[in-house]
């Protein structure tokens, strides 16, 4: 069996690296929870929802003066928190690299290129499971806009479940009605597949099929369906790997606006973000017998649940 090393190298053939990750396409942390620019240290202000639902008296006399609206919203500070990891190139990883032949297109990633894409994956897997524990968390919602399913009531009941009914219920309770649909990708493969859905997608009875996330939107009157596909690794390192969906059994109804704090609209939360993500390298001399060269990337950013109203939780949705 071959020994597991940072760099394999072999001269004398073209490599090939194959590497095991979520794809970009199984990430939706930032579609959940859109990114805004901010400062190390910021401001976000929360107005409440009765200001904008009570109407008072605008009529007005000749000479009279119109009646007068305070305004009042409660100012949050916080800042962001720094993410980062690191890894260590041996510089004879970067040499024998360096004197490897390559093709005059593609050809293999350096060492640092590699250590800069395996560490970028591993950053972005850490903000998807933070932001998937915080949307599918009941905390995060009012109590009178959480739902938790349980036996003949969960989706995967086929015969005596309705999804549709459940939706179309749960998506008039918010007072701004959720634009969006986020569930892992078990709730979502149940719900895909269950009669009344295809039945109301397909507008007769099919008996069995399988519908489109755009035509479950559709049918539901949002702007879109995300399915979270990611995984993660939940044992310790050193014992059998065990892979576990980072997106639960749930579905989360919400509603997401990409410029809410720009432009005073509800959202149900936005990730602030202070500056791009970092990549670079620090030279480390005194490692190794030659020295070599960390990689660091990391990023600053803080996960925020700004309008919690605005969504609604339907917990343990397929059993």
């Amino acid at each position: 069996m071959a020994t597991p090393q940072p760099f394999p190298v072999n001269p004398t053939l073209t490599a090939i690296a194959i590497g095991y990750h979520n794809t970009d396409d199984m990430l939706i942390a930032d579609q959940v929870l859109p990114r805004v620019p901010v400062g190390q240290k910021f401001t976000w202000t929360s107005y409440s929802a009765e200001q904008a639902y009570t109407v008072p008296n605008t009529q007005v006399g000749r000479k009279s003066q119109p009646f007068t609206v305070d305004f009042s919203g409660t100012s949050q500070t916080d800042s962001v928190n720094d993410y980062a990891l690191d890894d260590f190139v041996p510089q004879d990883d970067v040499e024998a690299w360096e004197a490897m032949p390559k093709p005059p297109t593609g050809g293999p990633l350096s060492p640092q290129a590699l250590a800069t894409m395996m560490l970028t994956n591993l950053i972005e897997l850490d903000r998807e499971i933070r932001v998937a524990n915080l949307v599918f968390n009941p905390a995060s919602y009012p109590a009178n806009q959480i739902e938790t399913l349980s036996g003949t009531s969960q989706w995967s009941d086929y015969t005596n479940s309705n999804p549709l009914s459940d939706l179309m219920a749960a998506l008039d309770v918010p007072l701004i009605r959720p634009n969006t649909i986020v569930m892992g990708r078990q709730a979502w493969t149940v719900l895909r597949q269950h009669p009344k859905i295809v039945q109301a997608v397909e507008k007769a009875y099919v008996g069995s099929g399988v519908v489109s996330q755009q035509a479950v939107a559709d049918l539901l009157e949002v702007k879109q369906i995300l399915v979270g596909n990611s995984r993660l690794n939940t044992a310790k390192k050193g014992q059998t790997p065990s892979y576990a969906r980072v997106w639960g059994k749930h579905a989360a109804l919400l509603y997401v606006s990409e410029l809410a704090a720009q432009t005073f609209q509800p959202s149900f939360g936005f990730t602030a973000m202070f500056g791009t993500r970092i990549a670079g390298d620090i030279p480390e001399l005194k490692r190794g017998i030659r020295g070599g060269v960390t990689i660091r990337v990391g990023e600053r950013v803080k996960e925020i649940i700004s309008a919690p109203a605005s969504g609604y939780f339907i917990q343990n949705a397929v059993a």
